[in-house]
């Protein structure tokens, strides 16, 4: 008779309904209920693309692979293993332990589990099984504590290679994390589409998608890790870099209000200046000269240190533009930022040969029929120049005819904010897009120029006024703290004022740091009874903080008590020490905003940094900002710390994040820069059917994100 027809063995069934898709619900995996979901969920994993991205955070690597009588201790090593014995017993504590004899001809060794009581039914006299993990010692013998084990068959999940390691929360445990990515990754990637070129992947030598997906999760070695890290990277910031390019390219594209500037209007107001400016600021203005006369809208970011003299330089620009019979504005992300530039314009056009501008402030303490005036003055344009914060982008504010947008300190705003402001320009004959120039005081990585404002001409200001007084910074233990008192007493006792920095607004239960409230009282009453303190926070009235800035910058007050809301926008030739209490919780970039703060005067001036903190790490933070003045190079620093999100003091809001890309990695990102311009001339729209992927690609990234300003 004929054989019988082999048994039918049953389809493995795919993690996922293939329909449906990278934008399925976790649930639709095996294993995956509702609860788990939830759980996946505080690890930002809600869809199956979102699995297959979430990438390890470091991997453990036990592919060495040794017999047991080669064991030494400390190391990290795999065995393969026969278990010879195993046993279940309970410690004076009470706490289970499952252990278990292994042997592999050349010797015997003991592993030992705690609280895996299941381990009695999986780990069987006679079964081969694989154990990695560090090599301990137990009364004179080597053993192993706790290891990664598994069943030895045909691939190892778990051990002998180098082994994946998820971020985990509560509920979800590395082992089932691992299987669950494993089986998605085996099905999707090779179903997904390469959405580079390519062209771009072999000119760059980089890994196909499928397999970098693979060999970033399960990696067969550390050559094919580094390989499949670099594409996925560069991916990440091409696509990135596509996205800032095309909004470059619109930018670029919409109309501009060409603005008529002769050379002697321009040279009159920098001859009223009362100081000569910089050759860094005359580099600065020269490019925003060109940038103004062109029809197309000027897009700038000009940084510089704090003191450099970049709002002069914004200052001309007004000016520039109100000879060319339009108007300007400039918008701070504080009352108090806002006053200080209201005050510092009126001081640098004091001297103006021509017709004075009229310059006012609109903030939220603006009220009334002031308010009112103002915006009817900005409607009929007799208002020249406008000066305020995020009331300047309310829905009663219309200008005439507003040709230029200044924005200080711009990362503390977010997109649709930078873009409000954008879409008052305009005037009688039609809407145009104004020329917009960004100021920082936090000096930009090169790596964050690339990235973040890929998009933007970049001029700096990196030299300082002559006059300004070089700060000497010493880092103070806490129980040099008194001292650190007396020294501030001497300075005052000599006609100067000092600055006192605190982390917090009020004391807080969860967080150990000194309160400006609470030292403030603490200092007047126990160790300044008889100087003249003040109080400063963000949390007092407009007009409580406007009075109190006031009495210390006319010298009423000895020492100011504040938060970080002195960072920016105060500016005292008197002060000369700059105390910060809990240094350690600031940034690099902060503090040194802090400093900033002091030596604008003819007297030498001091920074005295306070740490609580006994944490190696915080110690080198601050041995950084005490061994240089430099800006810029404690901001890379900061950036390599802390990473671009706290960097920036905010998270940026307007930009994909980045999850693979180093911003520390300056060769790839100058590549992928360069490779991105070269691609996007040849083809800006994306419309060649060659690129369809890569142009949805950028599509789903930059989707939601609109238009970066």
């Amino acid at each position: 008779p004929p054989p019988p027809p082999p048994a039918r063995q049953p389809a493995a069934r795919p993690p996922v309904a293939e329909p449906a898709g990278l934008q399925a619900p976790l649930t639709t995996l095996r294993g995956v209920g509702p609860q788990q979901a939830q759980r996946l969920a505080r690890l930002g994993l809600s869809t199956v693309g979102d699995l297959l991205y979430f990438l390890p955070r470091r991997y453990d690597d036990f592919s060495n692979l040794k017999t047991i009588n080669r064991l030494e201790y400390g190391e990290e090593v795999t065995i393969i293993a026969t278990v010879v014995r195993t046993e279940v017993r309970q410690t004076r504590g009470g706490t289970g332990l499952f252990k278990a004899v292994l042997t592999d001809q050349s010797g015997y060794v003991e592993a030992t589990w705690f609280n895996q009581p299941y381990l009695e039914e999986r780990i069987r006299r006679g079964q081969q099984i694989v154990v990695s993990g560090k090599v301990d010692e137990y009364l004179g013998r080597l053993c192993f504590t706790s290891p990664e084990w598994e069943p030895l068959q045909r691939e190892q999940l778990h051990t002998a290679r180098l082994v994946p390691v998820y971020p985990l929360t509560a509920g979800i445990n590395g082992r089932w994390l691992r299987q669950l990515v494993k089986r998605t990754v085996d099905f999707w990637a090779g179903r997904l589409p390469d959405h580079l070129p390519d062209s771009v992947r072999q000119e760059h030598d980089l890994l196909p998608l499928d397999v970098a997906l693979r060999q970033v999760h399960y990696p067969d070695n550390r050559e094919q890790l580094e390989a499949s890290r670099r594409r996925l990277a560069f991916d990440e910031m091409f696509v990135f870099q596509l996205g800032l390019l095309r909004q470059r390219h619109v930018w670029r594209s919409a109309p501009g209000r060409l603005l008529t500037i002769d050379d002697e209007t321009l040279q009159a107001f920098v001859l009223s200046l009362p100081f000569a400016l910089t050759g860094a600021q005359q580099r600065a203005l020269a490019a925003i000269v060109a940038d103004l006369r062109s029809e197309r809208p000027m897009n700038r970011l000009l940084q510089g240190d704090v003191g450099s003299g970049k709002t002069v330089v914004a200052a001309a620009a007004m000016a520039l533009t109100m000879a060319a019979g339009a108007q300007s504005a400039l918008m701070a992300p504080t009352e108090i930022l806002a006053e200080q530039h209201y005050h510092t314009l009126q001081r640098l056009f004091a001297q103006w040969p021509g017709r004075p501008p009229v310059i006012r402030l609109l903030t939220g303490s603006v009220l009334g029929a002031e308010r009112e005036e103002i915006y009817a003055g900005l409607a009929d344009g007799s208002i020249d120049i406008v000066v305020g914060t995020h009331a300047l982008i309310q829905e009663p504010v219309t200008f005439r005819d507003m040709a230029l947008a200044v924005i200080d300190e711009q990362h503390r705003f977010g997109v649709v904010q930078r873009l409000a402001l954008r879409q008052k320009g305009g005037n009688a004959d039609g809407p145009y897009t104004p020329h917009m120039l960004v100021m920082t005081a936090t000096p930009i990585p090169r790596s964050l120029q690339l990235t973040l404002w890929g998009h933007l001409d970049v001029s700096v200001i990196d030299e300082m006024p002559p006059g300004r007084q070089p700060v000497e910074t010493r880092v103070i233990p806490p129980r040099a703290r008194e001292r650190a008192y007396a020294f501030l007493r001497a300075q005052v006792e000599g006609g100067r004022q000092a600055f006192i920095i605190c982390p917090l607004v009020e004391e807080s239960d969860k967080i150990e740091a000194r309160s400006a409230v609470e030292e403030y009282e603490r200092l007047q009453k126990v160790i300044f009874p008889d100087l003249r303190l003040g109080l400063l926070h963000g949390r007092m009235k407009p007009s409580e903080k406007e009075a109190t800035m006031a009495a210390f910058a006319a010298g009423e007050l000895d020492i100011l008590v504040a938060t970080s809301v002195v960072e920016v926008g105060i500016d005292v030739p008197n002060a000369t020490v700059m105390m910060v209490e809990g240094a350690e919780r600031f940034g690099l970039s902060q503090l040194h905003q802090f400093r900033g703060r002091v030596g604008r005067g003819e007297h030498p001036s001091y920074c005295l940094l306070v740490s609580d903190s006994p944490s190696p790490e915080a110690e080198e933070r601050l041995a950084v900002v005490e061994a240089t003045t430099d800006g810029f190079v404690l901001a890379q620093k900061d950036l390599e710390m802390r990473g671009p999100g706290e960097f920036l003091g905010t998270q940026q809001s307007g930009f994909p994040e980045l999850k693979m890309a180093s911003l520390t990695n300056m060769r790839l990102l100058e590549e992928v820069r360069e490779a991105a311009f070269r691609f996007f001339e040849s083809d800006p729209e994306l419309s060649d059917p060659a690129h369809q992927l890569l142009a949805r690609r950028v599509q789903e990234v930059w989707q939601g994100v609109g238009e970066v300003s």
